[in-house]
């Protein structure tokens, strides 16, 4: 219960990656705010958080372009918790193209949402945690955040920026006593994104079968397997708890050492 009595919001929680972070902040003795665009995903994750951990959670529709709704998700946060101690920026999209065949609609929705996006929830976290003069502040990043990434140059360029958003409001911050780090996962190889969709698209591309493909990956991995949720959920607990009270501005990688920047 290393988070005993803190509240955290986590956008992007209503699946996947930002569901098992929700959870784990739970398990650490967090409320919780299940902010996600699917607002029906959200209530049920809150739902099973309050039966499983015991804990207050709240979920809220929140479109993280939107600023409007940035405000309203913190203001919710805030009547009802009273305060807010985290915020995991983890709501983020992916769609890949070639770079001469990438459409600008596409390119603007990934920059909106992966960059953008934080930058509006921090903004407005940011003015309950001066008040406060505490609080912490995570954005879950990639290893595409280090390096360029093929036929995926808005995700990485998204991901390069919010380094760059990491570093700047963590010197912005550090005199309220707020700090701001950023999480690097490698391939989720059990999450929607991989199960629903990509390896079905690699298998056909490459002619080979769904569990050849997972392989190809887990090969390129010194480790020698996909990173896990609860790889990243075990270091966004360590950030978000006293024990990295020294840490601020850091882009944390969690790949196996296929990153090491």
């Amino acid at each position: 219960m290393r988070l005993r009595d803190k509240v955290a919001i986590v956008t992007g929680a209503g699946q996947g990656l930002g569901e098992a972070i929700a959870r784990r902040l739970a398990e650490e003795g967090a409320s919780v705010v299940v902010a996600d665009i699917d607002y029906q995903k959200a209530r049920e994750v809150a739902k099973g958080i309050t039966e499983q951990c015991h804990r207050r959670t709240l979920a809220l529709f929140t479109d993280v372009t939107d600023g409007a709704q940035v405000r309203d998700m913190v203001k919710k946060t805030v009547e009802e918790f009273g305060r807010i101690d985290i915020l995991v920026s983890n709501a983020g999209i992916l769609l890949a193209h070639e770079i001469t065949e990438f459409p600008e609609e596409d390119w603007r929705r990934i920059i909106d949402v992966n960059l953008t996006g934080y930058f509006l929830c921090a903004r407005e976290v940011a003015r309950v945690m001066k008040s406060q003069r505490s609080g912490v502040i995570i954005q879950i990043n990639s290893k595409s955040g280090k390096k360029g990434s093929y036929k995926n140059c808005a995700y990485a360029a998204s991901k390069f920026g919010g380094i760059g958003l990491t570093q700047s409001i963590a010197l912005d911050l550090a005199p309220y006593g707020i700090r701001v780090n950023a999480v690097c996962p490698g391939n989720l190889l059990d999450s929607p994104l991989w199960v629903n969709s990509l390896y079905d698209q690699y298998a056909k591309k490459w002619g080979i079968s769904k569990e050849e493909v997972r392989k190809r990956y887990e090969q390129q991995v010194p480790l020698g397997r996909g990173c896990t949720y609860q790889d990243v959920t075990n270091v966004v607990v360590f950030l978000a708890g006293d024990e990295s009270s020294y840490m601020t501005g850091q882009a944390i990688n969690v790949t196996g050492g296929q990153e090491m920047r």
